[in-house]
């Protein structure tokens, strides 16, 4: 069984290990840029950045050398905070999809044993910063 994690999610992660790359760049990275070296769809690619930047991750500068720049250090950023940020619960964080409604004993322990197994990977995604990703990838964003 592997982690489902969503392609806007997976472009999200991909668009800040590039501004990570380039995070001492004085030059702000393309949206084009990034959206042709990883084959992202730049439409979405926006619509993913707008979302980091509104959530103080990312900085825009506008115009025709405009682009993005990471805000915080990758050392700051960690893979657990761009994943909330992008898969935000619609349901404000009430019962999990998967849950059963169920209010029987073993409902109960399975409700339980979900929310451990969610609050684990919340807690391993929250120790890797993008600073970690980054060294595992060889000439990423050259």
């Amino acid at each position: 069984m592997s982690l489902k994690i969503s392609a806007k999610t997976e472009y999200a992660c991909i668009a800040i290990m590039e501004l990570a790359i380039h995070k001492n760049s004085m030059e702000p990275v393309r949206i084009r840029n990034i959206a042709e070296r990883h084959s992202v769809p730049p439409r979405f690619l926006v619509q993913i950045l707008l979302q980091l930047k509104s959530a103080d991750i990312v900085e825009s500068t506008r115009g025709a050398t405009g682009g993005y720049r990471l805000k915080k250090s990758p050392e700051e950023v960690t893979l657990g905070q761009v994943m909330n940020i992008i898969e935000a619960p619609p349901n404000n964080g009430k019962r999990m999809p998967n849950q059963t409604n169920a209010e029987s004993e073993a409902a109960t322990v399975l409700n339980n044993i979900w929310n451990d197994a969610e609050k684990c990977r919340h807690d391993f995604l929250n120790k890797i910063t993008f600073a970690d990703l980054i060294k595992n990838v060889d000439q990423f964003g050259q």
